[in-house]
């Protein structure tokens, strides 16, 4: 080692011992590390971030937030419309909803729907591929297909006048980040919770993600990254699997538990010996930290994601004795056990890659009748395992999808993609329960009353929270008006 002049990774553009024995023999150590040290570099000049303290009383803790990648029909889930069984099979302008088709505000702004008259109004109505029933005291109407998810009625706050902009699965991106993909990448809402309100526990993550993430068409990892804010912002991705449940997050299950500790001891002291050398070097301390960081999270999420700790009928009630039910059961567990942990923001993701997997074009019906029959009732044990524990009023669950489906049929047995009207629901958090807001017109066209673009959930979520998204600025980040959001308070308890 040459003591002749300080040394890091940054001013040598090489790769030191010390260095080379963190990140192969923690694993782990390398990710937290690089985020650690990639942040310092980017934050030169710029704004920490907030010390992780609300602006205001917060009424959540902890967010669980669901997507649907693909485009889940809320005709068929949320929003069902019987006028399109009483015209099923005419064309729109055969129908009387012709001038909603022609006066909707998005008529001539899409070429691929609703560009032309051919497309928009000689598509035949299509039926509802479902029954429907109103749930619970509020009477809310749900598909048939959600009757577990139904039977939570009294705790959903239904918002059917959503809308976006993007008209294909790039909308996943924007939904999540509020921009649309030519715009490029912002950070997520999962990263702007972790960068305004920070940890609850330090031994592990505070964004998590589970479950496939859209495909690189569609945004990618954009959907939780942290962008402009750093990537230790970021959400980190996680298994169910408790062997393995941080890919990269260990040396190998060869490696037993007292040889990390050991191998942690090493590097710690040949840090510290480092450090009193030069203890001016910020590289040197991240690194040690991340040491210390890094074994605390390869010790602490294996443990979180033990579901075998669970009682038969908590794992019951999230469907793990099921084939079809058992891989969203255990994430959806897992998000439970995370945030009782303290973990702020767990984002399970469903149907990933490519275009999605709701996205039915052909065969709805088959599509919809096998996703939601895996997705109901562990989302809706998820709703009822925390109120019964007193941990729904604390914790925020979110349903979204990137948008809905068009009321006229594609491919005969299928819908197109609809950005115009679609619906999403949030249940806990400070939320009322039992309501609809807002509302699409009587074909689910596009949505007419109490209209919200996609920033106003993370305007809600993030009020909830307790944090105002415009004392989140990042100098030199110019942030527009939309995508603050406005918090949609007639929802609020």
């Amino acid at each position: 080692m040459n003591h002749s002049q300080p040394h890091s990774a940054a001013s040598t553009g090489g790769t030191h011992r010390r260095e080379f024995l963190a990140d192969l023999g923690m694993g782990f150590t390398g990710l937290v590390l690089g985020t650690m040290l990639n942040d310092q570099s980017r934050a030169a000049g710029k704004t920490p971030a907030p010390a992780g303290q609300p602006h205001f009383p917060a009424k959540a803790k902890s967010v669980i937030w669901f997507f649907m990648n693909g485009g889940t029909s809320h005709l068929e889930s949320f929003d069902p419309k019987p006028a399109l069984n009483k015209h099923a099979g005419k064309t729109i302008e055969e129908s009387p909803y012709e001038s909603t088709v022609l006066d909707s505000p998005f008529y001539r702004k899409n070429v691929r729907d609703f560009g032309g008259k051919p497309r928009a109004l000689m598509a035949q109505i299509y039926p509802l591929q479902i029954g429907y029933q109103k749930r619970g005291e509020s009477g809310l109407e749900i598909s048939d297909w959600w009757p577990h998810v139904g039977s939570c009625a009294d705790d959903l706050a239904l918002v059917r006048s959503m809308w976006t902009t993007d008209n294909d699965h790039a909308a996943q991106l924007q939904f999540h980040t509020g921009r649309h993909i030519f715009d490029g990448f912002y950070p997520s809402i999962g990263s702007w919770v972790h960068y305004g309100l920070g940890t609850l526990n330090e031994n592990l993550p505070q964004f998590v993600v589970m479950g496939p993430p859209p495909g690189d068409c569609c945004g990618g990892v954009g959907a939780h990254d942290g962008s402009y804010l750093g990537p230790e912002h970021s959400g980190v991705k996680m298994s169910i699997d408790p062997k393995n449940p941080l890919p990269f997050g260990t040396p190998g299950q060869s490696v037993t538990l007292s040889e990390r500790r050991h191998q942690l001891d090493l590097l710690s002291d040949l840090n510290q010996l480092s450090s009193v050398e030069y203890p001016e070097d910020p590289q040197m301390q991240a690194r040690i930290k991340a040491n210390e960081l890094a074994f605390r999270m390869q010790m602490s999420v294996p443990d979180v994601v033990n579901l075998n700790q669970e009682t038969a009928a908590t794992q019951q009630l999230y469907g793990l004795d099921r084939k079809e039910t058992q891989n969203m059961g255990r994430q959806a567990l897992a998000a439970r056990r995370l945030v009782e942990q303290g973990v702020r923001f767990v984002q399970i993701y469903d149907g990933g890659g490519g275009g999605g997997g709701w996205d039915a074009h052909a065969k709805l019906k088959e599509n919809h009748s096998r996703n939601c029959q895996r997705v109901d009732r562990p989302i809706a044990g998820l709703i009822k395992d925390l109120k019964q524990r007193g941990l729904l009023d604390e914790t925020l669950i979110v349903w979204a999808t990137e948008f809905g489906r068009t009321p006229g049929a594609e491919r005969s047995d299928g819908r197109d993609h609809h950005p115009y009207g679609f619906s999403v629901w949030m249940a806990g958090g400070g939320l009322k329960g039992g309501i609809a807001h807002g509302a699409t017109d009587e074909i689910g066209f596009h949505a007419v009353e109490d209209r919200h673009y996609v920033t106003d959930i993370h305007a809600t979520i993030l009020h909830q929270l307790g944090l105002d998204p415009r004392e989140l600025e990042v100098p030199g980040q110019k942030r527009l008006e939309i995508d603050y959001g406005h918090p949609i308070h007639d929802i609020m308890a």
